[in-house]
């Protein structure tokens, strides 16, 4: 038999059962759509850590309070506690060459208002190098200047305070209120979104940050020169590890915390929590994926099932086959033909079903980024094939070992 008198006759055989076949096929449909979705996801899911993990800085260090002290027996916030300075900050830029960025910052919330609207947003106070190490960039106006951080009432505004206040003006040159102090717009930041933990980056205000502690925090009574934060940045990725070091053991004999005691500062490397945030995502992924090639298994097997129940039902006619000339061999193919058929067009539309799948999950849940990959169908294809190849290959092989007299005694 040709190859295309055996594929006719497969075809004919699915035909004259087609529901069965449709539900043979079923199994291989979910777990082919159940594959191409959960990939998705999760590369999608990887891609967006690898956007979050560019935007806060790979190269980067934060330095704050430690989360928690005690104070005549009450434990305390960090926010109550000023425990780093500018001076910390100079030391680190003057002591570790590594670090090529390095800023204090303030930070807190208040109302911004401009003629008669209105916007409630958080505010930072900022040294040069803050844009640089958090990679912000300036969408209109300039970024501050020297003479500005001499205390002058200025103010660089993100994307989220921009459309509120101005809609779709700059804002560039206009007298905004913070709290009761007037401030000039001088520049807009470029865009950046949510954040990884769902905050809006867009959602901010910065101040040079002398003017922060006078003008926004003059009330608090703060320490001089304390700053809430100090962040950095190495110029090499490399560095990153021993520059932390380098920053406890310097921030340590700078605060004159003796061995044994505990830090009153921490230190965040912001690159670990990504990695480990990643490496969560990647085994959630090989959990899904494991999850998804069972199902392709279960699939398998029931055609496997059902072709072995086919064996059994047609006897008489595999017997007459032989019987009239065809070879075990062509039994075979047919029985494979017809085994490739029901997981390949399994396959087909377990394909369709999965991009559809993910394309509504993209839309309706924005928090699952989805990311097709045309290697990831092609192989789910294959897949496919090679399910019914396999799950079809011992059925086919028993019906072509049936003995032709036994076979027509059925």
């Amino acid at each position: 038999m040709s190859f295309l008198d055996v594929l006719r006759t497969a075809i004919f055989a699915l035909r004259g059962n087609w529901m069965r076949s449709a539900l043979t096929s079923l199994g291989v449909i979910i777990g082919i759509a159940a594959v191409i979705v959960m990939v998705s996801v999760g590369q999608g899911t990887q891609a967006e850590i690898d956007r979050q993990l560019a935007g806060l800085g790979a190269q980067k260090l934060d330095i704050g309070p430690q989360a928690q002290r005690s104070m005549g027996g009450v434990r305390m916030s960090a926010s109550s506690f000023f425990t780093l300075t500018e001076g910390d900050a100079a030391a680190i830029r003057e002591d570790i060459p590594e670090v090529q960025y390095v800023s204090g910052s303030l930070r807190g919330s208040n109302q911004i208002v401009y003629a008669e609207t209105n916007w409630s947003t958080s505010w930072q106070g900022i040294q040069p190098d803050f844009l640089q190490i958090n990679g912000w960039q300036i969408a209109n106006g300039a970024a501050f200047e020297a003479q500005h951080f001499n205390g002058e009432k200025v103010a660089i505004i993100g994307e989220t305070v921009r459309r509120e206040l101005f809609g779709s003006g700059t804002g560039i040159g206009e007298t905004v209120r913070i709290g009761r102090t007037n401030f000039t717009v001088v520049g807009t930041l470029a865009p950046k979104g949510m954040s990884g933990f769902g905050r809006d980056q867009d959602d901010v205000v910065m101040v040079p940050l002398d003017t922060a502690r006078r003008r926004l925090m003059g009330a608090m009574g703060l320490p001089p020169g304390a700053v809430m934060d100090i962040s950095l940045a190495v110029a090499d990725a490399r560095d990153l590890s021993y520059v932390q070091g380098e920053v406890e053991s310097l921030l340590r004999q700078r605060h004159r915390i003796e061995p044994g005691n505990a830090d009153d500062f921490q230190v965040r490397n912001v690159s670990q929590l990504v990695a480990t945030r990643t490496q969560t995502t990647r085994q959630m992924s090989w959990l899904l994926g494991a999850v998804a090639t069972i199902s392709l298994i279960v699939g398998g097997i029931g055609i496997m099932n059902i072709m072995l129940v086919s064996v059994t039902e047609r006897i008489r006619e595999i017997g007459l086959r032989l019987a009239v000339g065809a070879g075990p061999t062509d039994v075979r193919r047919q029985f494979l033909a017809e085994a490739m058929l029901l997981s390949l067009g399994g396959g087909v539309l377990g394909i369709v079903f999965g991009v559809a799948g993910a394309l509504l999950v993209g839309q309706y849940n924005t928090e699952l980024p989805i990311q097709l990959n045309g290697r990831v169908i092609t192989l789910a294809a294959a897949f496919s094939v090679a399910t019914g190849l396999f799950f079809g290959y011992y059925p086919a092989r028993k019906a072509s070992q049936l003995d032709p007299i036994e076979a027509l005694r059925q």
